[in-house]
């Protein structure tokens, strides 16, 4: 049996009144790609920020690789091994590129640094070509020494991919990471998605493109209202009325 490295077990989440998240219970199998799909306003946002930290479940555990999570700094679940890229790119609109990747690098390195990291970025040779890498394979290297807030959204969420990518997480939670591409750039995503999975990096992903999520997918769980309605191999999920009806209003996903 293939060893579960994030065990999401009967997770609850209310906001004033509404149910967010009901009785959630999700297993992600190491080395894998699971993705979450679901209709706006599923809880799928709501589920990744459980499992980084960002927000406490009501009820229920979130464990990785045998720890419990809950009640866990977001910093202290990067430090773990877990990454997420957001819907929305968080990142350092005042620096360029590369100063972007290399901040995110010494994070996972040092855990956290008190005077200015860039000081003694010179010293720090190893690092700088990682990062560098790191811009070649999501295809930003041209624009290493830009600063980041001249990209495009697409580009935006590239840089962030890269900067999650030179922490070599464990664990990779994607939120609709493609959201503001180009098919060409979407394309070129996935091949480097592809690429990390023959790596062994275990990745969850929300994803509104079914391209996508049957382009990377061996699993995929469906959230409505809050709670999986279904559970399966792409294949399964394909085929599945009860999802069809929910996700897509009866048209075949």
């Amino acid at each position: 049996m293939a060893n579960v490295v994030l065990d999401v077990s009967d997770v609850n989440k209310t906001f004033g009144g509404l149910q967010a998240l009901s009785h959630i219970n999700l297993q992600i199998e190491e080395g894998k790609t699971h993705a979450v799909i679901g209709p706006n306003g599923a809880g799928k946002s709501t589920l990744l920020n459980v499992c980084v930290g960002r927000l406490a479940p009501d009820t229920g555990a979130v464990m990785f690789d045998g720890v419990n999570l809950t009640g866990m700094d977001p910093y202290d679940i990067n430090q773990l091994g877990v990454a997420r890229v957001f819907q929305t790119p968080e990142i350092f609109l005042d620096l360029t590129l590369i100063q972007n990747v290399e901040i995110a690098a010494l994070a996972k390195r040092d855990g956290a640094f008190h005077f200015r990291p860039f000081r003694l970025m010179y010293k720090e040779k190893a690092l700088t070509e990682e990062a560098e890498h790191m811009l070649e394979d999501v295809g930003l290297y041209r624009l290493k020494d830009e600063h980041t807030g001249n990209l495009s959204r697409g580009d935006k969420r590239r840089l962030e991919l890269a900067m999650c990518l030179v922490q070599h997480p464990r664990l990779l939670l994607l939120d609709e990471p493609t959201a503001g591409m180009s098919r060409h750039d979407t394309n070129r995503t996935i091949d480097l998605l592809k690429r990390i999975k023959e790596r062994g990096m275990t990745k969850v992903i929300i994803e509104h493109d079914m391209h996508v999520v049957f382009s990377l997918a061996d699993k995929i769980s469906v959230l409505a209202q809050g709670a999986i309605i279904a559970e399966g191999a792409p294949d399964e999920i394909r085929g599945n009325p009860k999802v069809q009806e929910a996700y897509l209003g009866g048209a075949h996903v």
